[in-house]
């Protein structure tokens, strides 16, 4: 099983900030104990078990990042050259292509996977087993797709939103996938030390990858909830290849803004105000002329009203 994406996820978490005082009145500490609970209890429908999710992400971020994986990852950066780490990270990036054939097969993506089987073949033989990614320099990129997404667009939900001790944030329907992925070739091949190795170095990058990005989940008001969304977020995208984030526009919308366009690119500021002046001055004008009813009918008809 792919443990990698949800364990790294999980470990870059944060404490999230208790607060409240002791209160001499009755009314006082009722007031502090619905907030404490209103605090945990955010009624996002995704996270039916916050209260436990929310200890198992302080354990995770306390204790194994800390203690752990934090300074484990330092001294894997300050001592590795960058060219070792480059290709330990395109070996078992390769392990993965069979999978992501597999799925983008699945999800119906036919050229997506062929692209994915040539990446497999060329970088396993022409790039040392995958040492060196060869098939990216001939314009061949990587198309990652896992089972969960797969199971995403077969129209299956994530599930409720879960905080694994060890692992990190994931959903059931993520975690199903990353088992099942863990089956394909060559990866069910891989046993104990090797396997290890794999997921290790997995780890260890991504890890890396964050060590600048700690500040921002630092100021972040609520840590939990900074995580879990930016979780969801990223799945919805890895889901929809980048599309989630695409709004889209109303044919009316676009009308309004194409008018709106046309006025500024037709007629300058200063003479829009000069005709909206010469219609005010007409409309006074019409109400202060004495003319006759079909007159004054006929002139107001003219100008709109």
């Amino acid at each position: 099983m792919d443990l990698s994406k949800s364990l790294i996820a999980g470990l870059i978490i944060a404490t999230s900030f208790l607060g409240g005082c002791a209160s001499n009145s009755a009314q006082e500490q009722a007031d502090v104990a619905r907030t404490n609970s209103a605090a945990v209890d955010t009624s996002d429908p995704r996270d039916p078990f916050e209260p436990v999710n929310r200890k198992l992400w302080d354990f995770n971020w306390d204790v194994l990042d800390a203690y752990i994986l934090r300074p484990v990852t330092v001294t894997y950066v300050t001592v590795m050259p960058q060219a070792a780490r480059t290709g330990l990270v395109n070996i078992t990036d390769n392990l993965q292509e069979p999978a992501n054939f597999l799925n983008n097969m699945f999800q119906g993506k036919v050229d997506d996977g062929l692209d994915s089987l040539a990446r497999f073949l060329i970088n396993t033989t022409v790039g040392l087993v995958g040492t060196f990614d060869v098939a990216s320099k001939i314009g061949i990129e990587r198309k990652e797709e896992q089972f969960g997404e797969t199971l995403a667009v077969w129209g299956l939900d994530t599930g409720p939103f879960l905080m694994l001790p060890f692992l990190g944030p994931s959903d059931p329907r993520s975690f199903t996938g990353d088992y099942v992925d863990g089956f394909a070739f060559p990866m069910s091949l891989l046993e104990g030390s090797v396997n290890l190795a794999r997921i290790g170095i997995s780890v260890l990058e991504t890890r890396a990858q964050l060590l600048d990005q700690e500040a921002q989940l630092e100021q972040s008001i609520d840590d939990y909830a900074f995580v879990k969304n930016a979780y969801f977020e990223n799945l919805e995208f890895r889901v929809t290849d980048g599309k989630s984030g695409d709004k889209a526009i109303d044919d009316e919308q676009l009308d309004d803004f194409a008018d709106f366009e046309a006025m500024l690119e037709g007629n300058d500021f200063d003479s829009y105000e000069e005709s909206s002046e010469e219609a005010v001055e007409e409309s006074t004008e019409i109400e202060d002329t004495p003319v006759d009813n079909t007159e004054k009918a006929k002139l107001k008809e003219k100008h709109g009203k």
